[in-house]
């Protein structure tokens, strides 16, 4: 497979979605994701790391580089941790971070990541629940992710994913930046270190 590469396997989803659950209304606290892009309206997410809005400047937000720790994040010091410590495995810069919940029945529509935010990072896919695995399409391949599995996917090809199962299903998804890539964002390296 040229799309998709299963990175990690038995990874236990348990204390991620304990943290989940130990926050009350967490799926109802930021709802911009399903109301700004259309591709994702039946998606429910939790922003860990997000787009640092003040270096927005003239750029298209699809071309902003620099990321931050959400106010949200503090209530998921594992989630965080488990991001920073990969981040750390892989020699990388991590970005832009959100736990996201699809629910049964629900889909994420066919789209391209385009933008230069996501032309030079990695996407990944950490599985904390499914029913039935995680059915995902990156260009002419597919793959269906089990729980407590992490994934590397193209989210530069066009994409989508559907929940086919009876329960929500719930990924951690981020991106990092590697390290050999951080000349090409100016800098802007040095912010998101500071933030790591």
């Amino acid at each position: 497979m040229k799309y998709f590469q299963q990175i990690k396997a038995d990874i236990d989803p348990r204390p991620f979605l304990e943290e989940i659950a130990q926050v009350e209304n967490a799926w109802d606290a930021s709802t911009g994701r399903q109301s700004k892009i259309k591709v994702q309206r039946e998606a429910l997410s939790i922003p860990l790391r997000g787009l640092r809005k003040s270096a927005i400047g003239d750029r298209n937000r699809r071309d902003v580089h620099e990321s931050r720790w959400t106010t949200s994040s503090r209530h998921y010091p594992l989630a965080c941790g488990f991001l920073k410590d990969f981040a750390q495995e892989r020699a990388a810069l991590l970005s832009r971070a959100k736990l996201v919940c699809l629910p049964a029945g629900h889909k994420v529509y066919p789209h391209i990541d385009r933008g230069l935010y996501y032309l030079l990072r990695d996407r990944y896919h950490l599985v904390l629940r499914s029913s039935k695995g995680s059915f995902l399409r990156a260009g002419d391949e597919s793959v269906r992710m089990g729980e407590g599995e992490l994934w590397w996917f193209d989210n530069k090809q066009e994409h989508e994913a559907i929940n086919d199962g009876d329960e929500d299903r719930i990924h951690m998804i981020f991106d990092l930046l590697p390290r050999h890539l951080e000349a090409e964002i100016g800098g802007v390296g040095d912010a998101e270190k500071a933030q790591s």
